[in-house]
């Protein structure tokens, strides 16, 4: 199945032109048109192109700024969250095509006694398994040619994860890059981690118009600090 497959779900309602033009409390995720859900999917093609794009087109040192900015929220919002005890184990993300780059943050997590784990696509359309890295991991190149720990490195369940959006709305949901790896790994894990979506302020979006197999996440967290709670948290992370 493609990534615009995955975004194609089986039922729509009413016919618009396009989705990105229909407004948020129309838009029916759970009816019967499949006219309005390949609209949805070329829509979110061409956001996430827009959105890349301009994330991409920032400067190094907005991108320097960026980091910095979400590297301090996400320090405070972990210490609310764990009310100043060390997380469980937490899994980040190296970064890639113009990604906030908080790897600063993940080695100062490590060197204050946080587990740190990455996430690797080993099985093709299943769900990502999580590596011990910390800031000696000797990386090797994995899908997409992203660096990753070996084989080797120890393999951890996350109780928090950093989770890079390409987009976001104001109810928690995710626009990725359409490989629905991050949706499959949140379904499949129990105890569901707290799950921190981050990206820019500018790709807020008026909604992602969300599918059947889109999952929210706990919260996101731009470079201006929390803008979005879910209603409804996911579990609390395991004990360690």
């Amino acid at each position: 199945m493609t990534a615009d497959e995955r975004d194609m779900p089986a039922r729509y309602a009413s016919s618009p032109c396009l989705a990105g033009e229909v407004a948020p409390d129309y838009f029916d995720p759970l009816a019967v048109d499949p006219e309005q859900a390949r609209d949805v999917a070329r829509w979110r093609r061409a956001e996430r192109t827009r959105l890349r794009n301009e994330r991409q087109a920032l400067s190094v040192e907005a991108r320097r700024r960026v980091g910095e900015a979400l590297a301090g929220h996400l320090r405070r919002l972990l210490a609310e969250r764990f009310d100043g005890a060390k997380p469980p184990v937490l899994s980040a993300f190296w970064p890639i095509k113009g990604e906030p780059d908080l790897r600063p943050l993940m080695a100062e997590l490590c060197a204050s006694g946080v587990t740190v784990a990455l996430p690797i696509v080993e099985v093709k359309a299943a769900p990502l398994v999580f590596r011990r890295w910390t800031p000696e991991t000797r990386m090797v190149r994995g899908d997409w040619n992203i660096p990753v720990p070996p084989g080797e490195a120890q393999a951890l369940i996350p109780g928090i994860t950093f989770a890079p959006v390409m987009g976001w709305d104001g109810d928690c949901y995710r626009l990725g890059y359409g490989g629905g790896y991050f949706d499959r790994t949140l379904a499949a894990l129990a105890p569901r981690p707290f799950s921190i979506g981050i990206g820019l302020q500018s790709a807020r979006l008026a909604t992602i118009f969300p599918q059947p197999h889109d999952i929210p996440l706990d919260v996101i967290v731009t470079e201006d600090g929390v803008q979005a709670r879910r209603t409804t948290p996911g579990a609390s992370p395991p004990e360690t």
